[in-house]
């Protein structure tokens, strides 16, 4: 071998360097790598939010949680498909794990009024469980090695500049009391950084998966862990059934690099490989659809694994959300607030809703693919909503009306990104649906919004719906009515944050043969295996949460020192 380390880990998101810190910590030696020329992959582009129950912030703003209602509800989210093992190992260890993200300067805060994303299932809570980083200071990091992690969407800026957390976002969407006086203290707050923005173009405050980030790479930089970036992973090397190593091409040279303790692959799903796609996932797929960074998750490491006899299992399945198109952007971007804001709809191609608007994304999507195969016109599915809504919400690239008119937006984008007219007939020709359905479908909408009942899907009906309505809109904050023109419509695809399938792992992130054997040394978290949740989406959070959980456990059974179960009761009794 070329070089040697205790842990080789692979990927450079969140459970990548929560593991690399982890094993450092442990006293381990350890290297990272990253095919990219940037850290961070869509850790880095995320809202940051991890799921994790009986949270130690919890007591601290009132709220109780508990391992047995957790389990409860993990488990039926799975509905089969995860081990009640891993379920447990998760529920058990998230809080540990989080507990350390503070210790290494990653403090996060409980969101208590966002829900979980099934609020009707026994176990779920109306809020706590999702947790939102701390804003972190990119001085901590430096200005330099600032440039070397990759950037946030452009949505999860304002003005494309500033940063916003997830608290932030809440109270201007709601558009609450203090909305205006939050968003004037964000902008003023960045007007007068002038001297680090001598230093860089990007935002010293760094929220959401770029503080989550930020801070990893921080820790990192003082634990002295090495990221190779530009190292892409060749192949695995196994001797008498046991990983001892990789082979890697950094730069363009080939290296051979022993794991003395273990290979941890943590590099993303498949989304962004088309043929996987085209093998493994429902129809219609497009990997430009994807919300993730365009060059990472192509699904060489799952491959890599696969030919080392690991199993794969939830391959048919993604972490599914509405997607749009915005011109001389590299990727899709993720519809996920917008539609849940009154005063909008979303039909098919017959003009007909199909879906509850401000249900999860997951959902959403799922909902999209449903629709397509039973009637077709879903793929694109449009999202219709009039002058109003537009003056006052942000949907897409554009901003709310009353910012930022239609004059002041670029010309190129109409026909494009949205489209407008001043009758609903005339949008329904631009856009290819059927006028009469859409009447129908507005009229009905407009009847909802008075009573305050959706009688078709429940709009607005529980606690996770109504996070991101408009407190000011009574009965119902996810209603209201679409009756003023000009009108205007939207575009969106099934696209997906990452894949749900990848390698199967045990609860200690270990990876299984075929039989259900141990693959020695090879472990892997995150994307790169097959989700804890199963088909699901629980809460906000629920891919970093349990990408760093595992990864912390990974370390400790890399240690000879692996975390034991401790409510096996619920395992023996089947709850």
């Amino acid at each position: 071998m070329d070089q040697a380390f205790d842990v080789v880990v692979v990927g450079s998101g969140a459970g990548a360097l929560l593991a690399a810190a982890r094993a450092k910590d442990q006293g381990l030696t350890v290297l990272v790598i990253e095919k990219t020329a940037l850290v961070g992959g869509t850790s880095a582009t995320s809202g940051g939010g991890i799921w994790i129950p009986d949270n130690h912030d919890m007591p601290r703003v009132g709220l109780k949680d508990s391992i047995d209602a957790a389990f409860t509800y993990v488990k039926a989210c799975a509905k089969g498909l995860a081990s009640d093992v891993r379920v447990l190992a998760y529920v058990e260890t998230a809080r540990h794990m989080a507990h350390y993200l503070g210790k290494i300067g990653i403090p996060y805060r409980s969101m208590t009024r966002y829900a979980d994303y099934y609020p009707d299932m026994e176990g779920a809570l109306p809020g706590g469980r999702t947790m939102d980083p701390v804003d972190f200071n990119a001085r901590r990091l430096g200005a330099k090695d600032l440039e070397q992690l990759r950037p946030t969407n452009p949505g999860q800026l304002i003005f494309g500049r500033m940063q916003i957390n997830a608290f932030e976002a809440r109270t201007i969407l709601a558009r609450e009391r203090k909305a205006k006086f939050v968003l004037m203290w964000i902008m003023l707050r960045y007007v007068i950084d002038y001297p680090w923005r001598r230093q860089s173009t990007r935002d010293r405050r760094l929220t959401g998966g770029q503080a989550l980030m930020g801070g990893l790479m921080t820790a990192l930089k003082q634990l002295q862990v090495p990221i190779w970036c530009n190292c892409s992973l060749e192949s695995l090397v196994q001797e008498d059934g046991r990983i001892t190593g990789v082979v890697a091409v950094r730069d363009g040279q080939t290296i051979r690099i022993a794991a003395r303790k273990g290979v941890l692959l943590a590099a993303g799903g498949f989304e962004r490989n088309q043929a996987m796609r085209d093998q493994y996932l429902p129809k219609p797929s497009d990997q430009a659809w994807a919300a993730s960074p365009v060059e990472c998750n192509t699904g060489d490491t799952i491959q890599a694994g696969q030919q080392a006899g690991a199993a794969l299992h939830l391959m048919a399945h993604s972490w599914g959300a509405p997607t749009l198109m915005v011109p001389k952007e590299e990727k899709y971007r993720a519809m996920f607030i917008e539609r849940s804001m009154p005063g909008c709809l979303v039909v098919n191609t017959q003009g007909q809703r199909f879906v509850n608007e401000s249900c999860p994304y997951l959902e959403f999507q799922l909902a999209m693919m449903a629709e397509h195969a039973r009637m077709g016109g879903a793929v694109p599915a449009w999202i219709v909503f009039d002058a109003e809504f537009r003056r006052k919400f942000p949907i897409g690239p554009l901003a709310p009306g009353e910012a930022v008119p239609d004059s002041r937006l670029r010309k190129s984008w109409l026909g494009v990104v949205y489209w407008k007219d001043e009758s609903l007939a005339g949008l329904a020709q631009q856009i290819g649906v059927d006028a009469d359905g859409l009447h129908a479908s507005v009229a009905k909408m407009n009847a909802y919004a008075k009573s305050g009942v959706d009688e078709d899907f429940a709009r607005g009906a529980n606690v996770f719906d109504r996070y991101y309505g408009d407190d000011s809109i009574q009965p119902n904050p996810n209603l209201a009515p679409i009756g003023k023109a000009p009108f205007y419509a939207m575009k969106l695809l099934p696209g997906e944050l990452g894949t749900k399938g990848g390698l199967l792992t045990d609860q200690d992130a270990c990876v299984l043969d075929e039989l259900g054997g141990v693959i020695g040394g090879l472990y892997c978290i995150g994307n790169n295996s097959a989700s804890v949740m199963g088909p699901a989406y629980p809460g906000a959070g629920s891919t970093l949460g349990p990408a760093m959980t595992f990864g912390y456990r990974a370390v400790a059974h890399m240690c000879g020192q692996p975390i034991a179960l401790e409510r096996t009761d619920l395992l023996e009794s089947g709850v």
